[in-house]
């Protein structure tokens, strides 16, 4: 809770707090890099998260199926997401590398130019995206858990009465997998708004601020501005902007999330 005090303080860790009431937070609303860290992260999340969510569940209906070796691709597709979040980011800095990348390797076998992935603001943001899908395992894995606990008679029934597999899918899995992806949504708009690493280990918020995200602009209010009651102000924003989109996000799931047990009202 220091940090909540801290937020009505002008604090630069060498002197004492000095009260300043809301002064941190009548400052925020005007600052022009608050309001970009913004509508950067919000970026990132409107096209990260759905994308994600739809490969994690993809990938998730792929290994649910019989097929060989069913067991090592589920392991290969969870490794990934057990590596450190600044050893991936290394790891995909020379993959968007522009000289001697796999992505400008490909696009060189289609004679295209090669792009300077993290020094050009039309395509930083979209390396940094997919760059996310590093983590689709750990989502895989929670999908597939929710898949297996479909009860096979359902299914049976599905296609004894003439459905095909997609409509199969639509009116009888995704119902019952519904609190599952519910709470794969919610997770992934919380990671997506703390994004922090890839920022401040590639781009460090460039080029051109395309890349300044909400968290890495708290990073540095406090670490290099040395303004924590700043920092704190901006890190209460944020807190209280993610439990406001998770409580309207709780309520609309009553319509169109199933619990097989049902729900008290």
């Amino acid at each position: 809770m220091a940090s909540l005090y801290y937020s009505f303080t002008e604090y630069d860790i060498i002197h004492a707090p000095e009260f300043i009431g809301f002064g941190n937070y009548n400052e925020l609303f005007r600052d022009e890099q608050f309001w970009n860290s913004i509508q950067v992260t919000l970026k990132y999340t409107f096209i990260s998260v759905p994308l994600t969510l739809f490969l994690s569940l993809v990938f998730a209906i792929l290994i649910n199926q019989k097929i060989p070796l069913r067991g090592f691709f589920r392991t290969a597709m969870y490794f990934p997401s057990m590596i450190s979040g600044v050893s991936m980011a290394l790891l995909w800095f020379w993959v968007f590398n522009p000289q001697a990348g796999l992505f400008n390797y490909g696009l060189s076998l289609f004679g295209i130019d090669p792009i300077h992935w993290f020094l050009d603001e039309k395509y930083a943001m979209w390396a940094l995206i997919v760059m996310s899908f590093w983590g689709l395992g750990g989502g895989m894995l929670i999908f597939l858990a929710g898949l297996q606990g479909v009860p096979a008679h359902l299914l049976e029934a599905a296609k004894l009465d003439g459905a095909g597999r997609l409509r199969t899918f639509w009116n009888v899995t995704f119902p019952l997998i519904s609190p599952v992806f519910l709470f794969q949504l919610i997770i992934g708009l919380i990671e997506s708004f703390q994004v922090f690493t890839q920022a401040y280990t590639i781009t460090q918020g460039g080029p051109n601020y395309s890349t300044w995200f909400y968290v890495y602009n708290i990073y540095i209010n406090a670490f290099k501005n040395f303004r924590y009651g700043y920092a704190s102000a901006m890190s209460w924003i944020l807190l209280i902007a993610v439990t406001i989109i998770t409580f309207i996000i709780m309520k609309m799931s009553n319509r169109y999330v199933y619990y097989e047990g049902g729900r008290e009202r």
